[in-house]
């Protein structure tokens, strides 16, 4: 599956302090002093990729992207740092890497098991390498898509791009590193995100998920699939007394060391 590149950076960065808590999270957990080269790979409009320059000035800091419209983003805000397009499936370092960072992207791309152990032999001896992927697949927030995915007529043209299962069980990527890596640190945090707004649980999936399911729909069908998982969304994430919304969202981490 070729990864979807159509990004809108505006959606995306609705909850962009939400966003950004856990790919900080991440990146507090390298212990590195003085890295030379550190790629930031579906690095999106490029905040995080800025921390990684401020955390290690004197690296060379690489974010690798998909989306032209989230890299020309990227570039405008933080002329500073080099950018460059790729597919995460083929891409290739021209520098030998001390850090592979790699925030929210993996779960767009399939076949973990080789990447992760290409992407691994990249690395200079006792590099790391850093991933974080969401993990609410199971909740009401990604369930339902799924759903509507399933029971609409759009079922045959959608499933294909639906990523309803996208990621290994923690004890899976556990045992592909294992033998490829001296260290291993994986946890999991459910982050507990207050949101303000009419549904914003369905904002929020407006900036990740949902684009790629309405790219192949006409406008009609479009208005239909928005609104059908809108009401089922709002069910399970009512608005409070106080105007706010709870949307616990759980997060895989894995930081490891060549």
């Amino acid at each position: 599956m070729k990864t979807w590149t159509n990004w809108n950076p505006s959606q995306y960065d609705i909850y962009k302090n939400e966003r950004l808590r856990p790919g900080i999270d991440l990146f507090k957990q390298i212990n590195l002093k003085s890295p030379k080269i550190i790629y930031d790979l579906g690095c999106g409009t490029g905040t995080l990729t800025n921390f990684l320059h401020q955390q290690w000035p004197e690296a060379t800091i690489i974010g690798v992207d998909s989306s032209e419209a989230m890299l020309k983003t990227a570039r405008d805000s933080y002329p500073d740092i080099i950018w460059e397009l790729s597919e995460l499936q083929s891409w290739k370092p021209s520098k030998t890497p001390d850090i592979i960072y790699t925030n929210a992207a993996l779960h767009w791309i399939d076949n973990h098991p080789d990447l992760i152990s290409t992407w691994i032999q990249y690395l200079k001896t006792n590099g790391i390498f850093a991933m974080q992927v969401p993990n609410n697949w199971r909740e009401p927030s990604h369930a339902n898509l799924a759903k509507v995915v399933k029971n609409g007529n759009w079922r045959k043209k959608l499933l294909p791009q639906l990523r309803e299962f996208p990621i290994l069980e923690i004890e899976q990527y556990y045992d592909l590193l294992s033998p490829i890596t001296s260290h291993i640190n994986t946890w999991e945090t459910t982050y507990t995100q207050i949101l303000e707004g009419k549904n914003p649980v369905l904002e929020w999936l407006k900036g990740t998920l949902i684009p790629p399911l309405l790219s192949l729909l006409d406008e009609k069908d479009k208005v239909h699939f928005i609104d059908q998982y809108a009401e089922l969304v709002y069910k399970d994430y009512p608005i409070r007394e106080n105007g706010k919304t709870i949307f616990p969202f759980k997060r895989l981490f894995i930081v490891a060391t060549k």
